[in-house]
């Protein structure tokens, strides 16, 4: 049965290309052996960088199943996440993700992620983006309000 899942991914990532959509990259989610949300790269048709097939996918699946969490789905994509995608992948908490291109294949046909696993793994005042903490005041700070708040829902 993964493999049909991963045969769907593998397709809808080739049709976005034919349709000229965006990038070769398609995802599945599955849930008790049913489809409950797919998605394409559609970064440059939709001028949103985090449009790739991972995230359309989740947001795709959480919308239908109503819920903020995948849990007991799994993924099926057609490459090894980028680090944004596993990002949001370890967010989403599935049980397992299944892929088919790694991401060096992947780097073979453009699409090169190592410079940001890179500086991921770099300390932030190490990394070629300017990243600071800004302290100041301010009399609406989100975090003391958080943790306040009694009918929060906590994920």
């Amino acid at each position: 049965m993964k493999e049909e899942f991963m045969k769907y991914a593998l397709e809808i990532a080739y049709e976005n290309i034919v349709n000229n959509n965006g990038g070769p990259f398609g995802a599945v989610i599955v849930k008790e052996g049913k489809v409950v949300g797919k998605g394409t790269n559609v970064v440059t048709t939709t001028n949103d960088p985090s449009a790739h097939a991972e995230i359309c996918a989740i947001r795709d699946a959480c919308q239908n199943l109503n819920d903020y969490q995948l849990t007991n789905c799994e993924i099926y994509t057609s490459c090894e996440p980028c680090p944004m995608c596993l990002g949001a992948i370890y967010w989403a908490r599935p049980k397992a993700v299944y892929y088919f291109n790694t991401r060096e294949e992947a780097a073979k046909v453009g699409f090169d992620d190592q410079y940001i696993y890179d500086q991921i793994a770099l300390n932030v005042e190490e990394r070629n983006l300017i990243m600071k903490k800004l302290d100041l005041s301010s009399d609406k700070l989100p975090f003391p309000l958080w943790e306040e708040t009694t009918d929060k829902v906590e994920y």
